[in-house]
């Protein structure tokens, strides 16, 4: 049985007297116990990572930069034994695990670019023997609160660009599956980073409530649900803090009866199944333009979503693993349940899936709703599962109203073979992340992430640009070195 503790100061903690069971979904077996963190031990790790920061901002953004050089080949070198970690605590199938990586990967590879990403912008003589500079300087000590769905990737979103801008950061990842940013802190340790700078707390809203209230805390980055957000984001604000906080999603792809529809069946069955459907940019809802339309993508989505392979996501070969805790399949069922209730029609049903030799693991099959319509359940609400719901619209333009009038704007998509209508919905539309026949249209590292409306709370996206902004505080310099004395202004200083 495995001990999963705490990251303080560069080495493991002894136990937390609070613990919890960690499973792996597939068997529905425990597999280790992780400690959660006290009041006390959270305030041990900020007083750690304060300690270590007026040392870490003073090393040069080139030697930041190198640390992290050395974390990207320690990490592509054992990137399957993360990925395994991940999958046997989390469920999803082994390549999904490594695909997650990877797209962490290239937030630390962009972080590497941080010399030039923090230079500052100068003008010479704005007045008469006058020039103004900005600098870039990091805020002190930060954290992050990742979600389950994604226990390396989305920690890579924050912690990187937040360290080689010279903050020191305490991580509070998810107590369901919470080794792999244990693995990432020693990693990072052997890579060169110096102790205090990456701190680790694993726990539950204990821990929480002190980084969000904690007075050595100056930035908080959270993704997850929007109830969640918006408390991360109101708390957090109120004690003084930036925060980002993005929030839940109900993604929409669009087909337009000029899509290629074999294509489009195949972008769909990925980003509704895949990972089985826990993620934050998982396609739930087909907006299908026209009966005809629907008819032939729902026909062709059922054959394939019954031919889903499914099981221990440690095995080769497979599309689909388990969810990743008992609560979480029981809730997802009782929408599926709630579904038929409400009058959708059920054309794939994936509530009795039993996978041979892992009866007791939590899976759910691939699930088909048809002609769901915009007051059901399973239309509003963030589902996280593998639930795929049809909604049938008359035309192009009741697509957009149905999409723009969803409380969450993350991602969405259109299929089409037209330029023009994929220029005009990119334009109409009133979501954060859009794909023209791309499915998940997750921006790369150089870009930022983040959705509108209740997809997030605060002004920043992670990572990119965004990411280093939100990381530093803005310094305006105006200097002039005078000969002699230029006498008293009382009047306001213009330049000339």
């Amino acid at each position: 049985m495995n001990q999963i503790n705490h990251f303080i100061g560069g080495e493991t903690t002894a136990a937390s007297t609070r613990q919890a069971p960690v499973y792996n979904p597939a068997t529905g077996q425990q597999t280790g116990t992780v400690s959660l963190a006290t009041a006390q031990e959270t305030e041990q790790a900020i007083a750690v990572a304060k300690a270590a920061f007026p040392a870490w901002a003073e090393t040069s953004p080139l030697n930041r930069a190198r640390v992290l050089f050395k974390f990207r080949a320690i990490l592509e070198e054992r990137m399957d034994e993360l990925a395994r970690v991940i999958s046997a605590e989390h469920g999803k199938v082994f390549e999904d695990a490594r695909g997650e990586i990877i797209r962490g990967m290239e937030v630390v590879e962009f972080a590497t670019g941080i010399p030039h990403l923090l230079r500052g912008d100068m003008t010479e003589q704005v007045g008469r023997g006058v020039d103004a500079w900005s600098l870039n300087q990091p805020l002190g000590v930060v954290a992050g609160i990742s979600p389950f769905n994604f226990p390396a990737m989305v920690p890579m979103w924050m912690w990187p660009v937040a360290i080689a801008c010279g903050n020191t950061f305490v991580m509070k990842p998810s107590e369901k599956d919470p080794s792999a940013p244990m693995l990432v802190a020693q990693w990072l340790k052997e890579a060169g980073l110096p102790d205090g700078v990456f701190n680790v707390i694993n726990g539950d809203k204990e821990a929480v409530d002190v980084l969000l209230t904690h007075p050595d805390v100056q930035a908080i980055s959270f993704v997850g649900s929007t109830p969640i957000a918006e408390y991360i984001y109101s708390t957090g604000s109120a004690h003084g803090k930036r925060v980002q906080a993005l929030g839940g999603a109900k993604n929409h792809m669009v087909v337009m009866p000029d899509a290629d529809l074999d294509m489009t069946v195949n972008a769909l069955m990925g980003a509704a199944y895949g990972s089985a459907g826990e993620r934050c940019m998982a396609i739930s809802v087909a907006v299908a333009v026209g009966d005809e339309v629907a008819d032939k993508l729902v026909a062709q989505l059922a054959e394939k979503t019954r031919q889903l392979k499914i099981g221990n996501g440690a095995e080769k070969g497979l599309d689909m693993g388990p969810l990743v805790t008992k609560e979480h399949r029981a809730k997802v069922l009782g929408y599926i349940e709630q579904g038929v209730k409400e009058g959708a029609t059920l054309v794939v049903d994936g509530r009795d899936l039993k996978v041979s030799g892992h009866e007791e693991g939590y899976f759910v099959g691939g699930t088909l709703f048809d002609h769901v319509t915009k007051d059901m359940t399973i239309y509003q609400e963030e589902i996280f599962g593998p639930v795929l719901c049809v909604v049938r619209v008359p035309d192009y333009v009741s697509a957009v109203k149905l999409i723009n009038a969803h409380e969450y704007g993350n991602g969405t998509a259109i299929f089409t073979r037209s330029g023009g209508v994929a220029r005009q919905f990119v334009h109409d539309i009133q979501v954060g992340m859009v794909g023209v026949n791309v499915p998940i249209p997750v921006p790369m590292a150089f870009h930022s992430f983040g959705g509108w409306k209740r997809s997030l709370f605060g002004s920043n996206h992670v990572h990119g640009m965004e990411g280093v902004k939100f990381y530093t505080k803005r310094k305006a310099v105006t200097a002039r070195w005078p000969d002699g004395d230029i006498g008293a202004e009382f009047v306001m200083p213009t330049m000339s």
